[in-house]
């Protein structure tokens, strides 16, 4: 039998997370480290959120921040229309309309024909307004499997879904690590970035296609309605406290790597829902580290001075 790379993943990962599961705390977030089911989320869990936080960074430098919101209503109209048509795995839908949207986007910000914040607005109305309709129409309304991937359902994550996850995320990290330089001078000045031969509008729509591949990927367990909180707060959190592009990133991966490790552990032990408690405790890392950046440390050097 072939076995995927998700798979293949998860026979070198899983032993390791067994030897962790005594010393994790709580009742029930334990199982994440010993259920196989709970294991695939887990480890899909931190995979994509290191992409949105590594994505996010690029996006906030870009101006591109409202991009994800939009690209996450795309996509539960996209999980919609999959869902009406009975597909098995409907992120595959969802990662169509994502794509096609993202690109279509892309192309009106770039051509001059709409602004960004128009074309989103448009294509993500638009596209949850048919899944939404087809779901009222033919799909029997909003299900409790919607309500999953409208606000985030880790256990969502089955075996097909996990081996989509693993792809995408290796695509995307392959991407935005070959190309991160690029990425940023463009950001910086694009027009001299042209003059060097460089195919920005090539490398534009990739990127356009790699931010539509990451959304969808979030969308199963943070919920189409809070993608924000793993893709735009971490990196937001981390502009605070970076003095260069390169800190910015890794500390963009810490912050988001600890909202979703507590934010799975709360949600487990307090039965709340995943997505939710995720983008709460984002939130609040980025609350308690601008309290402390504007207001504490400001204090403290006020005080120093005047001893």
């Amino acid at each position: 039998m072939n076995m995927g790379v998700g798979s293949e993943l998860m026979s070198l990962i899983s032993p390791i997370m067994e030897r962790i599961a005594p010393y994790a705390p709580g009742e029930i977030f334990p199982s994440f480290f010993t259920v196989p089911l709970f294991q695939n989320a887990f480890v899909a869990a931190l995979l994509v959120t290191m992409v949105a936080a590594y994505l996010g960074s690029f996006l906030l430098i870009r101006n591109l921040a409202l991009i994800g919101d939009g690209l996450a209503h795309v996509t539960f109209g996209g999980v919609a229309v999959g869902i009406v048509l009975g597909a098995t795995s409907p992120l595959w839908y969802a990662l169509l309309f994502s794509v096609i949207s993202s690109v279509l986007i892309h192309e009106l910000q770039t051509r001059g024909i709409l602004t960004g914040d128009a074309a989103i607005a448009i294509f993500s109305t638009g596209v949850l307004a048919l899944g939404l309709v087809g779901l009222s129409y033919w799909g029997g309304g909003i299900t409790h499997t919607v309500e999953g991937y409208l606000f985030g359902n880790i256990l969502l994550i089955y075996d097909e879904s996990f081996e989509l996850i693993v792809w995408m995320s290796i695509i995307s990290m392959a991407f935005l690590g070959t190309f991160r330089h690029v990425l940023l001078a463009t950001a910086i000045d694009p027009i001299a970035v042209q003059i060097q031969g460089i195919p920005v509008s090539k490398i534009g729509k990739i990127f356009s296609i790699i931010t539509a591949i990451v959304v969808v990927s979030m969308v199963q367990f943070v919920g189409a309605l809070l993608v924000t909180a793993l893709l735009v707060t971490p990196a937001a959190t981390s502009q605070i406290v970076s003095r260069s592009f390169r800190s910015c990133i890794i500390w963009a991966q810490v912050f988001g790597l600890s909202s979703t490790i507590i934010g799975i552990y709360a949600s487990a032990e307090l039965r709340t829902g995943t997505g939710s408690t995720i983008a709460l405790t984002s939130a609040s890392i980025f609350l308690v580290v601008a309290l402390i950046q504007v207001v504490i440390l400001p204090l403290l050097r006020t005080d120093a001075l005047a001893r």
